[in-house]
Parts: structure tokens; C-alpha cells; sequence
């Protein structure tokens, strides 16, 4: 159970009273002091901001961060659901007043932000739980977002995927995704246009196939069918989203299965050695593998998070130079790693949620160096993209802190501190990759102002830093412990080369290689007093409590828990310098959970996918060779998954390699009871359902055209159908009366009218004897009834309203005799399909809870 609290009056910034139930009764919390003098002194040497700016950063850095989301999904979709905003909530909100007269401020939109999808408002909490206006529109908001419409997002952190020049068709990696809300992003651009396409190469043979898709949209007449032709309009893209932690990998997945895309996978791995992906040859007489590059990359990666200072306020305690230091080495590693993966001409798109050059500019010029200078790696100018973002160039020079405090300009006045003052030893963790380039690193010239850097008081928000880099050619990455210079002592350790503070070797990864990683570092560890370093700031920094890629914070109403952590030195999957593994065990991270179930691909003779195509008419032109089941035997069990053939060629491919995949596929039907031979066991699951439908055979659909009609489906469950009782369901009734039991497709095909009923839905609707029931979880039913009808009202189970009726007249009922035997039959099948509803819910347990 949650520790109560109450909130008082001084809530914002995180500045509040927060009381506990203790044996003395309540007392209140101190209130977080958000200064650190170190930190301060750092950044007001470091961005060198003029006085009066100066004093707004820090202002910014102390007042809570403004609530923001985004609407997700396809965009016709996600403008509908904006448009309830706009039309239902907005206006009543924008008639409240403060005490003093003056309105009160409605969520806006974020102005740089494609077609007005991404909103903040800086309303107090207090002032949203006073007016009813407000506590519709939360209600609204968290129900949005239970059933992944909404996504609760920092808006700092919507930029990076916004710069990817991300088009459909295009292979993508994420390196460091969880929770991810950037991943979604992406994900829904590979799907950009994906429903108009499909539709508009449907109708092409609707006639001849006998297909009934209602009116055409004026989506289809604008559809681009070039935009990704090779597979009839589906999105052949792909996002791998990975991340190095199982337990935050398995969060990855419950966001992104919200989505419902089969261009997804999830894998598990150390974004520093994450592995060549094999692909099939396409030249049957060579014999050389052959590995996937990707056409872009995010490596948004486990920093030490000073941008995120106004929602983590522990930060400004916690925070001290190490963190950052510590980081640095990891960060340049994953960035080459990303380079070596990517296609040429493809884009990386770095970022962190931190200030500190450590984190950003050296990590950027220190990655392009080993990669070869400029002539390889081009930083890109998007100084044209975003317009109205408010960003300043990124820095080309810059000062270090090291863990005592001392500020450093350049590293020669490292090296003589060290010959000089400090018997031979670097200050702790310094190393000279940190500082700006000298003229014969052949990258000092660098265009380093093309970074972007988006500081918390140019447009009320957190700190992000970001920059787009593209492969010009093919690069070999150079060995980082290369010496350069006369190896100097760091820290009483073994002599190191100058260009890092580790010793032994790093082998370049090729990208052509195997999926095991090659031989890495083992790191030194850093645990020496230094002669005027206190003794704690000379232990390891655990970024764990200070920060990380993401910042924790408290969650309140239904905001998302960002809670990504890079745990530096104390684990190989975020160390500075990875320990050495054997080749086998290399990818296979150390806080690994349970062995996967493997990916099997069914046979399209398979006698289960022969019956499904037989009872659905599923139309030969849909692909019946992408369907999959997870477990060892290859059979199909509980579940059966669609993928697109990019994806059944890599999990294929590369079945035994040591790649760690978490999540893969879209689960298409699910095992259900039956009534009978005739009636199909595998009913088509919601989330397959916008993949499947429009190849359905006619005799399997249902045309919904009714407001009210949906209306009744959602909120009653297994509504009565018996005898005349088709007769209640107006346009649909002949329909779901002589249509054979099982699961068919329910298609809602609005006229266009109301303007709150306008969204074409394809859902799964099963037909037993006596009754109907739409497959949908209950979450699903009243997040639909909020946002068509602005209906609150509570789900009405038939079933259990009967149970409860037969109870009470038990004895009325045995007296019927026949009559009694099969009201016990309709009991016993609508309970049996209660229970698959809420296996149904069980089954969508892992997505994230709105509170």
C-alpha cells in the first residue's frame, strides 16, 4: 500500500509539505533545497550566459516542469482523438476563472510540433482537482493514455525522432529505448500513411473479391502507394528497439505493444557490443553472410541527466562532477558502435537529457575522430528543422570538472597538474577524449555549433542536447586505446596511453561480423584517494541514485514514471569500459531474466492455418507465410502471431546466434472454446484485427452504421440475441442473426455526420448461440464510450446480472424443467466466454497502468 501524504500549499517545484501516517501522528517533510553550489559554479562558467539570463536558467531549473502529452497512433486517428480536445474540453476549461477574475490557462499546443499533436499546459495541480471542467478533462486524459492513445511525454524528449528524417520503408535501431516514448514515435512513422495505402490497394480488387469497404476517403484518393510499394501498402519498415536491461526491456515491450505493429522487435543487449544482425543471402553462389545496416539510429544514451533537474529534484542534492565522467567513455561507444551499424548516407541522431559537454560535444567529436574525422562522419545542420523550437548552437569550446571541483581548460593542464602536483595521477576520471580537439586530431575543426542545445528557460522546459550525424562512407572504427601521446599515471593505476584512463585492447567491431561481440576492455577500476579528494568523492558514483538516462520522478494523475537508469561501473551492460566475456557469452547481458520462448514459423499447409483462411475467406492475396507461435514444439497453443517478412527473415536467420530477442509480432488469433466442429477455435484478437480485416470474406462481416448501435455493444456484454431479441440491434440485427456462430468482424463504417463518430474501427464481435459479445478488454469498452458518447457509465454484464436473478429464483427455475436445463446451458456458455474476456484483460496486464 502507498504511503498517504497530503499536499500542501507550496506544491510547485517540488517545494510542498508531504506528510506520513507515523505512531506520533503527521508530520511534515522538509522541502527539498534546490541549490548545489558545485553545480551552479560549473554550468555559470560553462554557458557563460549573460547575468540576466543567467538568473531565468536557474529560475527555470526551480519550478515544476509544465504537464505535456501527445497523441499517438495513425494521424487520422490521433487528429480525432486532438479534435475531442479541442472541441469538448478546451472550451469548458477556457470559461474558468481565478478568484481575481483572471481566466485560467488551457492546455496549448507545443508550437513546433507536427500538426498540433503534442500539448502542455503549466495548470497547478490544485486548480485541475477544484473544477469539474478539468476533472473531465483529466479523466479523459488518463483514459486516453490507459488504452495508448495519449502518451505522457516530456516534450524536450520529442525532438530526437523528429530529426531522424524517418520515412516508411526505412530499418531503424533504437540503442538505449526503454520506457519508450521515443520508440513509439518512431514505430508510428514507419506506419505514416500505412492505412490509406491498404486501403486504396484493397479497393483495386474489392469488385473481384467480392469486398464491401463502403465509401472512399479522401485519405485513400491522396494515398502514395510509392511511398512503400513492395508489399501491397503495408509498412515493410522496421524499429528494433533494444535496451540493456531485461526487467526495463519487458516495460519496453508493454508500451510498445500498445501499438500493435508486426514492424517491432525488442531485443536485450548491451548497446556497446550490439550485435550484426544476419540476414538471408540474395546470392545463391556466394557464400559470404551477409548482416542488416540500418538507415537510421537513435542512441538517446544513459546519461548523467542534469537536464532533468526539474523533475527529479533529488538531483540537486545528488549531483556531482563524477557522474557525468563516468559515463563519458560508455556514451563515445555506443555512438561508434551506432556508426558501424548504420548504412552509408544514414543518419544517427545522438542525444542525452544533460548539459554537460562531458556527455555531448566530446562524446560527438571524440566518435567522429575514432571513426575516421569529417570525411566519414558529416555533422548534419537542422538548424531549418523544427521551426519555432528555441535551441542554441552546440559549444566548440568548453571547460571539465573533475570530481574534486577543479576546473580544467585544456588537457595539457591535466598533464602538468599531474606531473607537478599529483606524483603522476590524472584527477580522477579525467581523461583527454573530454576535452576539445586539438589541431592534429584532425577534427578540431569540426562544425560542433550544428549540435543543438534546448535549455530549460528558452520555452519552459527540461534540458536536452541532440545532434544528427550521417555516414558518408564505409568507416572502420579506430582502436580507442591507440596511444597518441606519452602515457602519463591516472591515479597510481598501470601506465595508460593518454587517451584514456583504461588499459588493454578493444578490438574495431565489423559490422560484417558474427553476432558475437569481440574481444573486450577490462576496466581499471578508479578507487584511489587522491591527496585533497575527500574520500567520498573518490568512491564510484552509482548513477543509479544520480540521475541516469532517465531521471525518477513521482508520478501523480497518471503521469508516466521515467525511470531510466544507466548504473555506471557496477554492471558490464552500462560500464565505462565492458569487462572481459567469453566469446559465447558476450551479448548475453548479466541481469538477464528467464530463457525467451523461441519464434517458430508456421507452415502455410499447417492444418490450423488452412482452417482459419477456410472459415474467415481470408483472401489468398493476404501472406499466410508470416504466421508465428513462441514455443519450443512449433505448434500452435494459445496464440498465434503476424509478422512482415523482414522480421520472419531475422528471427529465422539468426535462431541460435546469441541474439537476444524479447518481443517480436502481433498476435493475430487467440485459441478460444468452441460450440461446435463448425465453429473456428481461433478467434481473430484485437490487435491483429486493423492488419486482417479488410481480407476477411463477406460472410464473416458485419457492417455497423449506427451511432447508438455501438453504443449498446460496448456497454452491455453478451447481450441477449435469442429468439426475437436480433430485433434490438437495428441495422445490424439480420446480420448477427444469420451470420454462423463464432468470431466475426464487426466493421464500423460511420456516415461522417456526427463529427464525434467519424473514425472508421474494424473490431472482433463473437456470435455464440444466444448471444453477442464484442472481444474487447473493459479498459478498451470505456475508454471508446468516453471518447464517441462522452459516456461515463459503468459496463453492464448480462451474464452476471442473470447469475445473480437465476440465484435469487432457483426454485422458480427447477419447477420449469426443460426450460431450466437450457437457461443452465446459456449460463454455462456465456460464463465460459465471461472467462475469455477476462483472459482477454489478463492478457493486456502488462500495459501500463494510467495511475
Amino acid at each position: 500500500m502507498g504511503r498517504k501524504s497530503f499536499r500542501g500549499k507550496n506544491r510547485r517545484g517540488g517545494g510542498g509539505n508531504r506528510g506520513g501516517a507515523q505512531a506520533g501522528g503527521w508530520h511534515d517533510y522538509p522541502a527539498i533545497q534546490k541549490e548545489n553550489e558545485k553545480l551552479q559554479e560549473f554550468y555559470d562558467a560553462l554557458l557563460q550566459l549573460p547575468d540576466e539570463e543567467k538568473q531565468q536558467y536557474w529560475d527555470a531549473l526551480k519550478r515544476e516542469l509544465p504537464n505535456s502529452f501527445r497523441f499517438c497512433g495513425s494521424k487520422g486517428h490521433a487528429l480525432a482523438v486532438k479534435r475531442l480536445l479541442q472541441t469538448r474540453y478546451i472550451p469548458e476549461i477556457a470559461k474558468i476563472e481565478h478568484q481575481d477574475g483572471r481566466p485560467v490557462e488551457a492546455p496549448i499546443p507545443v508550437s513546433w510540433y507536427p500538426d498540433e499533436l503534442a500539448w502542455w499546459m503549466t495548470t497547478p495541480k490544485n486548480i485541475v482537482r477544484k473544477f469539474p471542467p478539468f476533472a473531465a478533462f483529466q479523466k479523459f486524459l488518463v483514459s486516453e493514455t490507459s488504452v495508448g492513445n495519449i502518451s505522457r511525454q516530456e516534450v524536450v524528449s520529442m525532438i530526437p525522432p523528429l530529426l531522424m528524417d524517418l520515412r516508411p520503408g526505412m530499418t531503424v535501431l533504437d540503442m538505449c529505448a526503454a520506457p519508450g516514448s521515443k520508440s513509439a514515435q518512431l514505430v508510428e512513422m514507419i506506419h505514416r500513411g500505412e492505412e490509406a495505402r491498404v486501403r486504396k490497394v484493397l479497393r483495386s480488387f474489392a469488385k473481384e473479391d467480392g469486398l464491401d469497404l463502403g465509401k472512399e476517403t479522401l485519405d485513400e484518393v491522396e494515398a502514395d502507394l510509392n511511398a512503400d510499394p513492395s508489399d501491397n501498402g503495408r509498412a515493410t519498415g522496421l524499429l528494433i528497439a533494444n535496451d540493456a536491461d531485461y526487467r526495463r526491456g519487458h516495460m519496453l515491450v508493454h508500451q510498445l505493444k500498445r501499438l500493435s505493429s508486426p514492424n517491432l522487435l525488442v531485443t536485450n543487449h548491451d548497446a556497446t557490443q550490439f550485435p550484426s544482425i544476419k540476414l538471408p543471402s540474395t546470392d545463391p553462389t556466394s557464400n559470404k553472410p551477409v548482416y542488416l545496416k540500418f538507415d537510421r539510429i537513435l542512441a538517446d544514451v544513459p546519461c548523467s541527466g542534469d537536464g532533468t533537474l526539474r523533475k527529479n529534484a533529488n538531483l540537486w542534492k545528488d549531483w556531482q562532477p563524477g557522474n557525468a565522467l563516468g559515463l563519458h567513455l560508455t556514451q563515445i561507444r555506443i555512438l561508434v558502435r551506432a556508426l558501424q551499424l548504420l548504412k552509408v548516407g544514414g543518419r544517427v541522431v545522438y542525444s542525452t537529457c544533460s548539459m554537460n559537454p562531458v556527455e555531448n560535444e566530446s562524446v560527438v567529436a571524440s566518435a567522429i575522430e575514432r571513426c575516421g574525422g569529417s570525411v566519414n562522419v558529416e555533422i548534419v545542420d537542422s538548424t531549418d528543422q523544427l521551426p519555432g523550437l528555441k535551441r542554441v548552437p552546440g559549444m566548440r569550446k568548453w571547460k571539465i570538472m573533475d570530481k574534486a571541483g577543479r576546473m580544467w581548460d585544456t588537457w595539457e593542464q591535466v598533464e602538468q597538474f599531474a606531473r607537478e602536483s599529483n606524483e603522476g595521477m590524472v584527477p580522477g576520471r579525467v581523461t583527454q577524449t573530454m576535452f576539445p580537439k586539438l589541431e592534429e586530431s584532425g577534427c578540431h575543426d569540426l562544425p560542433l555549433e550544428r549540435c543543438m542545445r534546448v535549455y530549460p528557460h528558452l520555452q519552459d522546459t527540461g534540458g536536452f542536447f541532440i545532434t544528427v550525424l550521417e555516414k558518408k562512407t564505409d568507416l572502420k572504427a579506430r582502436n580507442e586505446n591507440e596511444p597518441k601521446a606519452a602515457p602519463v599515471k591516472s591515479n597510481g593505476a598501470a601506465e595508460t596511453p593518454a587517451t584514456e584512463a583504461t588499459e588493454g585492447k578493444e578490438e574495431a567491431m565489423a559490422v560484417d561480423a558474427p553476432a558475437a561481440a569481440p574481444e573486450t576492455t577490462e576496466m581499471k577500476e578508479d578507487d584511489t584517494k587522491q591527496g585533497d579528494v575527500k574520500e567520498e568523492e573518490a568512491k564510484q558514483v552509482d548513477a543509479s541514485t544520480n540521475g541516469g538516462k532517465r531521471a525518477l520522478e513521482e508520478a501523480d494523475d497518471g503521469e508516466e514514471q521515467a525511470a531510466k537508469k544507466a548504473k555506471i561501473e557496477t554492471e558490464p551492460s552500462a560500464a565505462a569500459t565492458p569487462v572481459v566475456q567469453p566469446a559465447e557469452a558476450v551479448n548475453k547481458p548479466k541481469k538477464s531474466g528467464p530463457p525467451e520462448e523461441p519464434f517458430k514459423y508456421l507452415d502455410p499447409s499447417h492444418p490450423v492455418i488452412q482452417n482459419i483462411k477456410q472459415f474467415y475467406g481470408i483472401s489468398t492475396r493476404f501472406p499466410d507465410n508470416r504466421y508465428m507461435v513462441r514455443n519450443e514444439l512449433g505448434e500452435p497453443a494459445k496464440a498465434i502471431y503476424y509478422t512482415t517478412a523482414l522480421t520472419r527473415d531475422i528471427l529465422t536467420e539468426n535462431e541460435g546466434r546469441g541474439v537476444r530477442f524479447v518481443h517480436g509480432g502481433v498476435r493475430m488469433f487467440m485459441k478460444q472454446d468452441a460450440p461446435s466442429a463448425e465453429v473456428c477455435r481461433w478467434r481473430i484478437q484485437a490487435e491483429g484485427m486493423p492488419i486482417l480485416q479488410g481480407y476477411v470474406g463477406e460472410p464473416r462481416v458485419v457492417h455497423l452504421r449506427k451511432k447508438e448501435t455501438l453504443r449498446r455493444l460496448l456497454i452491455e456484454m453478451f447481450p441477449r440475441i435469442s429468439d426475437d431479441a436480433w430485433r434490438n440491434f437495428d441495422e445490424i440485427g439480420e446480420q448477427v442473426r444469420d451470420i454462423g456462430m463464432g468470431c466475426c468482424v464487426l466493421r464500423v463504417e460511420p456516415d461522417g455526420d456526427d463529427p464525434d463518430f467519424s473514425e472508421r474501427m474494424a473490431l472482433p464481435l463473437w456470435k455464440s448461440i444466444h448471444s453477442l459479445n464484442l472481444m474487447l478488454p473493459k479498459e478498451d469498452r470505456s475508454a471508446m464510450l468516453l471518447r464517441v458518447f462522452n459516456d461515463t457509465s459503468p459496463l453492464i454484464n448480462i451474464t452476471l446480472q442473470k447469475q445473480k436473478a437465476n440465484k435469487d429464483d432457483a426454485a422458480a427455475k427447477q419447477q420449469e424443467g426443460g426450460k431450466a436445463e437450457e437457461a443452465k446451458a446459456e449460463d454455462a456458455e456465456d460464463q465460459e466466454m465471461s472467462k475469455d474476456v477476462e483472459l482477454a484483460d489478463a492478457e493486456l496486464e502488462d500495459l501500463p497502468s494510467p495511475e
